[in-house]
């Protein structure tokens, strides 16, 4: 039995949907130049990415009037993908308390004195 295809961006579909989103539209060549890198993917894994993408409802593609190549472009935006990822991170390792997602690098010292000075900013302009 296959398992349940996720929602959230794998590591690869997240590097091709950045060219897509900084690209605002592009082909499946296009987007095979762009990826960073020697060597890079085969223009047939890409293909299979984006239409991996596209079931997952995160691009959809057009056939423009000329030319046979299919153009690909974002139907969920970046901000969006990310607010996504956030909340699957929330709900999967901090029992879905965005309280505990915030305290994770307080807790464990991460932070430095100047970005915990602006965590206290942010905190006290919200509460205006």
């Amino acid at each position: 039995m296959p398992r349940k295809q996720s929602l959230n961006l794998t590591e690869a579909e997240l590097r091709l949907m950045d060219i897509v989103w900084d690209k605002g539209a592009a082909t499946v060549g296009e987007v095979a130049a762009a990826l960073p890198g020697e060597p890079g993917l085969a223009y047939n894994t890409v293909l299979t990415t984006l239409r991996i993408l596209e079931q997952k409802g995160h691009v959809r593609h057009t056939k423009p009037r000329e030319g046979r190549a299919f153009v690909y472009r974002a139907v969920v935006g970046r901000k969006q993908a990310s607010r996504n990822a956030v909340r699957h991170l929330v709900r999967r390792f901090f029992g879905n308390s965005p309280e505990l997602l915030v305290l994770n690098p307080i807790d464990d010292g991460d932070l430095s004195q100047q970005a915990l000075r602006n965590i206290r900013n942010l905190l006290a302009e919200g509460q205006k």
